[in-house]
């Protein structure tokens, strides 16, 4: 008689079809007079159905249980001169294993399903925006680029002037918090990219106003500008 582990490995080996083409016909043919089978790969069908959509079939690697009933019978050998061999228990311990193989068989496939479709959604949203702080209709003044994939800000004085005894501080608002954040200071010698963003959620930093404002030689003393805001912008999209 077969019992209901067994039942229900067989039944998960031939949803996922590592069953050779004998054994595959041979329990097709069993799960037309047995309602318990039937029910059964029914049951894993509707399992991994989902995954389906997610990713295209893989196929397992080959042998697989082979090996591991390889694998049993040398160890069964390595033991029968003292213990003598218990089939049902070995055949049990197959099963065992294959529904172990089986279930990381089913974590591997989840996981990768998981991954393509963040992947996928990752790949489909913007990347690259930039903020133009304009001096002028044809003239800007500083130029903020984020990518918002790496949380990086790199800022760029274009037509800005530099004053003596003072610095352009650059600044980020948002309604999530109060007041302004400092993003540092705007100096025409550093424009390696910035990672003060890295804090911030990507929907605060699309949503945010970048400002530049002139400040004392060094920087506002304070957590806030103290010197004129000249100038404050959006970020827009540049490329995904």
């Amino acid at each position: 008689m077969t019992d209901d582990s067994d039942i229900d490995a067989i039944a998960a080996e031939y949803a996922l079809g590592t069953l050779d083409p004998s054994e595959r016909a041979a329990v097709a043919a069993r799960r037309r007079r047995e309602p318990a089978l039937d029910a059964a790969i029914a049951a894993w069908e509707a399992r991994l159905g989902p995954l389906v959509d997610l990713i295209p079939a893989v196929e397992p690697p080959s042998g697989t249980f082979k090996r591991i009933e390889e694998r049993v019978e040398r160890l069964d050998r390595m033991t029968a001169m003292t213990t003598p061999v218990d089939v049902t228990a070995l055949r049990q311990r197959i099963g065992r294993w294959r529904m172990a193989a089986i279930a990381a068989s089913l974590a591997a496939i989840a996981l990768g399903g998981t991954l393509a479709v963040r992947e996928t959604q990752r790949a489909a949203l913007p990347r690259t925006f930039v903020a133009v702080m304009q001096k002028d209709d044809a003239s800007p003044s500083f130029l903020v680029t984020v990518d918002l994939e790496t949380r990086l800000l790199t800022v760029r004085p274009v037509a800005a002037e530099a004053l003596p005894d003072k610095s352009y501080q650059l600044w980020m608002a948002h309604a999530s918090f109060p007041g302004v954040r400092s993003l540092g200071l705007v100096t025409e010698t550093d424009l390696s990219p910035r990672a003060v963003l890295v804090s911030f959620d990507r929907k605060v930093i699309e949503a945010a106003t970048f400002a530049v404002s002139l400040e004392p030689a060094g920087g506002s003393p304070t957590d806030k500008p103290t010197g004129p805001v000249l100038f404050h912008a959006k970020l827009i999209q540049v490329t995904k």
